[in-house]
């Protein structure tokens, strides 16, 4: 486990000290190109050539991967037309609570790293606020109860918690450090030492790649000298964000990426929802258009919704690539960017198989997704503040348990816990937060059960609160595997699928390409090599956007290379 550590308690994300070496930023090792100073350059993301501008490039999906490519496609001064088969934001989901303001639940991505910054850049463009989100034993989190085998530790910091636990931290760095080459890692990162990066880790991913997540920790000299118990206890309890046992099968690479690049630490909530993003990117009309009018935004392009469901691809006789929808009107295109579930293509799309190499069939077809599930109760005050006379100690507490609720998350209303306004306004519960095996344990409950068997879940760990006294309205759940345009959380790589995940964020990279199979640009987190984090829908997206300009003839802005210009000094190892 390890234990969060330097979590901000500030709405502004940590900066660089003066002089010194930067902050950890999600510089993914296998393709460390700064996503984050290529937004920033003055100078912009390109342009295309005079008679392209404003040619029509459809963009399938209207998640945060495809805003962003259609986004940054307008403002290039191309026409992207968006299809969406439900609402805008894909697994940026956020359900509000009726007659509440600002009551929400974010169902799918809810808690951001600052390490993020390219998906930052996009928050602060559309102005949204940001609070610490409460992870366990964060700063900003008043207490946490960690429950393993009917044993409950109430912590206010991590001093608190029995020696045991952080026995299990310092065992976690151990193995990073002597097995990852950690603290190497993220000095490189701070640099921005791009060479370094790479060097570590192309001599990482060869020897890792056929690791399970779960054999790296066991073999570990540093944990393989504990009793198996500390094993369980880290699999319970995880490192910064919770339980990551339900990750143990799936490649340690994963991991390393989301450990190197501060990801599980540090995060924040977005204000008003998750969702607020993508739907702000749809809405905002940015000041250095090309081409369109000072006022345009996506929403006007389309005229205020998107197109509807996408149902075939296929390649036309002119060349044109055709884009069919579910009521029946098929549109030519130069380019399309496919940023839904890669599945979708073959199990949704009526997609032209000559499209893709066989390979990257291979590769989508073989993708691993991770179970899901979350619900959420809206309650009359954040009654978590309370403190217990008699013992001292808060009420409830975010709490994590090997019970079927695993974790259970406590968030304020208002804009945090330093608000005074929230002390007596409505604010939410995450009830149960799970993935994989545990997430399936309630795919076949409706929400009342659901609801009432964690409620009894947590009664066990807190038999003097009656949580339910305070519930309101009616709860909210999901089970993404349950979602027909999704059928699952996230991409979670299994040990030997490296190759795989090179193949598809490669793929934005047409040029050695034959003709047949150009044009189709895939985007989205799960193509990323961060699946499950919104910086990775972003930054393919960013890549989808090259691709599109280099197709269509033209090329990024003088100063400010793109990652296709990048690609052959950072492209992700090739294994034989």
């Amino acid at each position: 486990m390890t234990l969060p550590t330097g979590t901000s308690t500030e709405d502004e994300l940590p900066e660089a000290p003066a002089g010194g070496p930067g902050p950890l930023t999600m510089l993914v090792p296998d393709f460390p190109f700064p996503y984050d100073d290529y937004l920033a350059h003055p100078a912009g993301l390109g342009s295309v050539p005079q008679d392209r501008l404003g040619t029509e490039v459809a963009v399938v999906g209207a998640g945060m991967s495809g805003l962003v490519a259609a986004y940054e496609l307008m403002k290039l001064g191309l026409r992207p037309v968006v299809y969406e088969a439900g609402e805008i934001g894909g697994r940026l989901r956020s359900a509000a609570f009726p007659g509440v303001p600002g009551a929400v639940a974010d169902l799918g991505g809810m808690r951001f790293p600052a390490s993020g910054r390219a998906f930052f850049h996009y928050v602060d463009t559309l102005g949204l606020r940001t609070s610490p989100f409460p992870n366990p034993l964060a700063p900003q989190t008043p207490s946490t109860v960690i429950e393993l085998r009917n044993q409950a530790h109430y912590a206010e910091t991590a001093a608190d918690l029995p020696a045991e636990f952080g026995e299990v931290a310092a065992a976690w760095r151990r193995a990073l450090v002597e097995g990852a080459e950690l603290e190497a890692m993220q000095d490189a990162i701070r640099r921005r030492d791009l060479g370094t990066i790479k060097e570590i880790w192309n001599r990482t991913v060869p020897r890792l790649d056929e690791e399970t997540f779960y054999g790296f920790v066991a073999k570990s000299p540093a944990f393989s000298a504990l009793p198996y118990s500390y094993r369980e206890t880290f699999g319970q309890v995880g490192f910064g964000t919770g339980g990551w046992d339900t990750d143990f099968p799936n490649s340690v690479l994963e991991i390393l990426r989301v450990v190197h690049t501060d990801a599980d630490d540090q995060h924040h909530r977005i204000t008003g929802g998750a969702q607020g993003v993508p739907l702000g990117l749809w809405e905002h009309a940015p000041d250095d258009l090309v081409h369109w009018p000072a006022g345009t935004s996506l929403r006007s392009l389309h005229g205020g919704s998107p197109r509807s469901a996408v149902t075939r691809v296929r390649r036309g006789e002119d060349g044109r690539l055709r884009v069919l929808d579910r009521w029946g009107t098929e549109r030519p295109y130069e380019a399309v960017v496919v940023t839904c579930q890669s599945w979708l293509l073959s199990a949704g799309i009526d997609t032209e198989e000559s499209l893709f190499s066989h390979d990257l069939w291979m590769a989508m077809e073989r993708s691993h997704y991770m179970q899901s599930s979350k619900t959420f109760v809206l309650v009359d005050r954040p009654f978590w503040r309370d403190v217990d006379l008699a013992t001292g100690r808060r009420v409830m507490s975010t709490t994590l348990t090997d019970r079927m609720t695993r974790g259970t998350y406590l968030l304020d209303g208002g804009e945090g816990l330093d608000d005074p306004a929230a002390v007596d306004s409505p604010a939410v519960i995450c009830l149960s937060y799970t993935w994989n095996d545990d997430a399936l344990k309630w795919l076949a409950l409706d929400t009342d059960e659901r609801v009432r068997l964690m409620l009894h879940n947590l009664r066990q760990i807190y038999p003097d609160v009656d949580i339910a006294s305070h519930v309101l309205g009616e709860p909210i759940t999901v089970s993404w595997e349950r979602e027909p345009h999704f059928m699952g959380a996230f991409r979670g790589n299994l040990p030997g699928h490296y190759r795989y995940q090179q193949r598809l964020f490669s793929h934005f990279v047409q040029d050695d390409l034959p003709a047949h199979q150009r044009g189709v640009f895939l985007a989205g987190d799960d193509i990323s090599f961060t699946p499950g984090w919104a910086e990775g829908a972003v930054t393919t997206g960013l890549n989808a956007v090259w691709g599109v300009v280099h197709q269509l003839g033209g090329a990024s802005a003088p100063g400010n290379p793109g990652p296709g210009d990048r690609f052959a000094e950072l492209q992700p190892l090739r294994l034989p």
